[in-house]
């Protein structure tokens, strides 16, 4: 043996005798970039999925769907009740006068509510809460209307002559037919957005019209004008048009423009013919409007 081999082979024995030098307490892990939470100086544990770990944390879909459309419904009342207080306001300070202003109401109340539609989930529970918005005013209507409470802002608002059972008749049918839309058409449905367009729309600026420029009445109904019912033909159906084109450019419709166009005037056109007739002592316009649109709408676009 060589002087040079014999110490390497004792150099190794040293390194053998020799004991370690520390005591490892925690196994160092290297980091890791799957979906398991690890720490650098842990434990050995068994590793645990990150979701198992965050899922008590988490809210769950529902949960936050129901937070959602809770939130809108209170926004979309909120803008509403904003809007009606503005028009008191216009209306306390003479700068628009009470037909007038109750008449913007009708419009623009019923085209806010429709134009909110899209603001809520896709859930199909989601129309309900939708509903709550004008399902809380038929309840403001009900208790004012009945005389166990008085808004005046709401009765000057909403009715002709300030008499609180006015509310009882064509504001109430107005609300009822918004809650009825909402849940039975919804904004899958050209029907219900056809049928809002006209009614608020289209009835409420055949009112203004004719008052100012109504001289020409129409033979069989002498309470109604010609210049009355062709502004409704021609703003309901403007709006309808617009309507629906909002809701398709939202992906809640797919329309033929071609085929809707005429259908559209079709529908206006009997709905223009309906509020002329002479039976609003017996039939209110809130409620034979609406409601012959949604038929003629549901059989022509179906058909």
């Amino acid at each position: 043996m060589t002087l040079l081999s014999s110490h390497l082979h004792l150099f190794s024995a040293v390194q053998r005798r020799a004991p370690p030098t520390a005591t490892t307490l925690y196994h160092r892990n290297k980091p890791t970039t799957n979906h398991t939470v690890r720490f650098l100086c842990s434990p050995v544990v068994p590793a645990v999925r990150l979701d198992q770990r965050l899922a008590r944390f988490v809210v769950p879909a529902t949960a936050e769907d129901l937070l959602y459309n809770a939130g809108s419904a209170v926004g979309v009342l909120g803008s509403g009740y904003a809007l009606v207080r503005a028009f008191d306001e216009l209306t306390r300070k003479n700068i628009l006068q009470q037909g007038l202003s109750r008449k913007l109401v009708h419009i623009l109340s019923g085209l806010l509510f429709l134009v909110s539609w899209p603001i809520f989930s896709n859930s199909p529970k989601a129309r309900y809460f939708a509903a709550f918005v004008p399902l809380v005013n038929c309840l403001r209507l009900l208790v004012n209307g009945l005389s166990l409470t008085s808004d005046q802002g709401l009765i000057k608002s909403v009715t002709r002559e300030g008499d609180p059972r006015e509310l009882l008749r064509g504001p109430l049918y107005y609300v009822l037919i918004l809650i009825l839309c909402a849940l039975v058409f919804w904004r899958e449905s050209p029907v219900g957005v056809v049928s809002l367009a006209m009614m608020c729309a289209g009835d409420g600026i055949a009112d203004i019209v004719g008052r100012r420029y109504g001289s020409m009445k129409i033979p069989y109904n002498q309470t109604k004008s010609l210049a009355g019912s062709m502004s409704m033909f021609v703003l309901g159906f403007l709006v309808s048009i617009g309507m629906l084109y909002y809701y398709s450019v939202l992906g809640h419709v797919q329309l033929n423009w071609p085929s809707t166009v005429p259908r559209v005037a079709f529908i206006s056109f009997v709905a223009t013919l309906v509020e002329s007739l002479p039976i609003t002592k017996v039939v209110d316009d809130n409620i034979s409007v609406p409601l012959a649109t949604m038929a003629v709408a549901f059989f022509t676009f179906h058909y």
